[in-house]
């Protein structure tokens, strides 16, 4: 099959890399404008319920293996950059109609290349987000962080408005 019928068939679906440059080039200039503006575990009161804190993970999600000696680091690169290789094969095999998954897909691995550059660069994600209600704080986050959760949420949400067919495979309404 040459490449004109591909994309045909897929709809050029790597088309929506613009939107993981995006989520990429976002994400990191917000964290550089905190990592320059605001001084490390000091909260600058926002509004109500949300401050701006830089902190500093070295661990996974909400701080998950953050006191590990050190190994986490690059397993959590090599991690980020083999589930960005199967996104980006799953997008481009996307079909034509799949747009909302194109979608998920492109904010995902623009979010986990986010957080692989800061792996890479400092050892550690750069994170500022803090929101908390009286004395319970939720872990501080990123721009990056924001991306991923948004694209599994909305792949979550494509499970539930897909009707199966009588094959039992799902249709495509995107």
């Amino acid at each position: 099959m040459d490449a004109a019928m591909t994309e045909q068939r897929t709809g050029g679906k790597l088309k929506w890399l613009w939107l993981t440059v995006l989520v990429i080039i976002l994400d990191l200039g917000t964290k550089a404008m905190a990592t320059a503006m605001l001084t490390y575990g000091d909260p600058v009161p926002v509004i109500p319920m949300f401050n701006l804190t830089l902190l500093h993970n070295t661990g996974a999600a909400f701080s998950f293996l953050a006191e590990a000696a050190g190994w986490q680091r690059w397993f959590f690169v090599t991690l980020a950059v083999v589930v960005s290789v199967v996104l980006v094969y799953w997008l481009r095999n996307l079909q034509r109609h799949e747009t909302w998954t194109a979608v998920a897909i492109a904010l995902i691995l623009g979010g986990a290349l986010g957080n692989v550059y800061d792996r890479v660069v400092h050892g550690y994600v750069v994170d500022f987000l803090h929101f908390y209600w009286q004395d319970w704080h939720f872990p501080a986050f990123n721009l990056a962080d924001t991306a991923i959760t948004i694209g599994a949420g909305m792949m979550i949400l494509d499970m539930f408005r897909k009707p199966a067919d009588s094959d039992g495979n799902a249709e495509r309404s995107d």
